[in-house]
């Protein structure tokens, strides 16, 4: 069907410690991801990029263990807007970034259009880090857990309330790397997760179809959190936080087209594309390719 979207960039690199992720939505842009959309009979609207802050220094912690909290809530803030706006004028926001931090403004600026909203984060991470339990301080590994309501205020109320998504209507695909705190909260929650170790024994497409039923319980909605590095690093190099033995580049468009033919996602995001790190676009021209899937592009 026929959708009219809304592109939205937002150039966001202070979620995590590694330079050139604010640079993914021109990269995905170059790669050709409107001339993509238009050729598949949507219409398309770029509504330009998200102003991002620049702090006088990248990576300073607070006493929480957040790294440039400030910013990323005020950019997150500025992205929740953008995508309420969006949604209010029955478009369907198309969010490019930038680091996975993104997600919190995303989330912040739609899960409040619907009762229930489902979720899909297509990841190798579980990004359920609070400043308690990450390793780190960066942000991008939060969203998930902020989205739920779990993390410090300033994060869990962007957009003025919280929670924004419920746990037993999210499920993560593709999941690999996951730290003792998130696995933790995934027993806690008793988040549903697709590990690597089901998409290997059942199958990408047993995989989504059983991950699409547990989202579509009692929802009216269904967000994709799409993270570059959920692909393999062969096939997706340019991401900040890569891991080996990552889903295929033909699995992940089996997914896409999975979500396609049932027609149920309302919005989604593509995040983590850092061409400082990539091969010749490489990560950039597989995430169009991965959208032109997702909105209904077939080889016949």
């Amino acid at each position: 069907m026929k959708k009219k979207i809304s592109l939205i960039g937002v150039p966001m690199d202070l979620g995590q410690a590694r330079r050139g992720v604010d640079m993914g939505p021109s990269a995905i842009r170059y790669a050709g991801v409107i001339e993509r959309l238009r050729r598949l009979n949507h219409e398309v609207e770029d509504r330009g990029d998200i102003e991002i802050g620049r702090p006088p220094n990248f990576d300073i912690k607070n006493e929480q263990n957040l790294k440039d909290l400030e910013e990323v809530v005020k950019s997150n803030q500025r992205l929740a807007d953008a995508v309420s706006d969006a949604s209010d004028r029955g478009d369907f926001p198309l969010v490019l970034g930038g680091d996975h931090s993104i997600a919190i403004g995303t989330l912040a600026g739609i899960a409040n259009k619907y009762e229930n909203l489902g979720v899909i984060w297509y990841d190798a991470h579980g990004d359920l880090n609070t400043g308690e339990t990450s390793p780190s301080g960066n942000i991008h590994g939060m969203p998930l857990a902020v989205s739920l309501g779990i993390g410090h205020t300033s994060l869990t109320e962007i957009g003025g309330y919280a929670p924004k998504i419920k746990p037993e209507n999210i499920a993560i695909v593709g999941a690999r790397s996951l730290d003792e705190g998130e696995k933790e909260l995934i027993r806690e929650k008793g988040i549903k997760v697709f590990t690597m170790h089901e998409i290997d024994r059942l199958g990408m497409t047993t995989v989504m179809e059983e991950a699409i039923s547990h989202v579509s319980r009692n929802t009216d909605g269904l967000h994709l959190s799409f993270d570059l590095d959920a692909l393999d690093p062969q096939d997706a190099p340019g991401v900040g936080t890569p891991v080996v033995g990552g889903t295929t580049y033909r699995e992940a468009h089996l997914a896409m087209e999975i979500l396609a033919e049932r027609n149920i996602v309302t919005s989604a995001e593509f995040v983590e594309v850092n061409p400082i790190l990539d091969n010749k676009n490489q990560t950039a021209e597989a995430a169009v390719a991965l959208i032109g899937s997702l909105f209904g592009e077939k080889l016949l």
